[in-house]
């Protein structure tokens, strides 16, 4: 299953799933659902079976009618790893950076959290802006201390992200966390498709855009660490909790890399998508 949030003509925002090409309501389907995102995952063991047995037949809107948000409405944390594909690595060794012997984590700050066609914002303290194409992984079943081997029971879905990064902030200071929480700076979407949909996340084709231009181009079986070695990792550390946001880092091909570097300027239009889990798609703008 795919599950969105979704408005329609500037209405409220509603929790539903993504079936075809029709955004339906969980409140079309069943009788009392949760209204979060978060109370939803929480609540899957009995409310995914439930959903599952909903007559969909006539029910929804179509997608060019409603505006789609942000599916999560909201989150504890959000993590992300860095220097996690080869070939970012070596990109990164061109740039100064020091190669990680360990996973390399920083935080990334929940109001960087965005939708799949919010604005981008171009801050005003840099025109240093770059894009980083990301598979995410959003936690289901909280927990600490899991095993690699227990991970995959760990996770609720699978969605796009872009680790927007704010490259002279990230590096002006040894730990990343101002660089990379930007509002506006964590935008995912369009939907979180359920872990039982997705199966082994790791062989899907990843990749980005600028404008149409490709930038990035891999798969996620080229990650240093895979997603159960990086749930393994963080439980040792912090408790796991339903909703929070895991970004699992990103191929080469970002805007530093290249000579002279390509940084995001006003009205540029950046595009990630991963195979299967469909593509988000969002515009720079000006900081409000």
């Amino acid at each position: 299953m795919r599950l969105i949030r979704f408005s329609r003509d500037n209405g409220p925002a509603r929790l539903g799933l993504l079936i075809d090409d029709r955004a339906v309501a969980l409140s079309d389907l069943i009788d009392t659902p949760p209204t979060s995102t978060r109370d939803a995952i929480a609540q899957w063991d009995t409310l995914g079976p439930r959903l599952a047995a909903a007559n969909t037949a006539g029910k929804g809107t179509p997608l060019a009618e409603v505006s789609l948000l942000c599916p999560l409405d909201g989150c504890e944390k959000m993590m992300a790893i860095g220097l996690n594909y080869a070939d970012h690595i070596e990109e990164a060794r061109g740039e100064g950076l020091t190669i990680p012997t360990e996973q390399v984590w920083f935080s990334k700050q929940v109001n960087a959290l965005a939708g799949p066609f919010d604005g981008i914002e171009l801050p005003r303290v840099s025109d240093k802006l770059d894009y980083e194409v990301e598979l995410v992984a959003i936690i289901g079943k909280g927990g600490r201390h899991i095993t690699a081997a227990d991970a995959p029971q760990h996770i609720f879905g699978y969605t796009v992200g872009n680790d927007v990064s704010v490259r002279d902030w990230q590096t002006k200071t040894p730990q990343w966390v101002l660089g990379k929480s930007f509002d506006t700076h964590g935008p995912i979407g369009p939907a979180i498709v359920t872990a039982d949909e997705v199966g082994d996340p790791h062989g899907r084709a990843i990749r980005s855009f600028v404008n149409g231009e490709l930038r990035q181009n891999s798969n996620t079986r080229h990650l240093v660490f895979n997603v159960w070695q990086q749930i393994e990792e963080l439980s040792k550390v912090m408790t796991l909790k339903p909703g929070d946001v895991i970004f699992t880092g990103t191929p080469g091909g970002v805007g530093l890399a290249f000579r002279p570097p390509k940084f995001l300027k006003l009205g540029d239009v950046v595009r990630c998508e991963i195979d299967g889990l469909g593509a988000i798609e969002n515009t720079v703008v000006a900081e409000s």
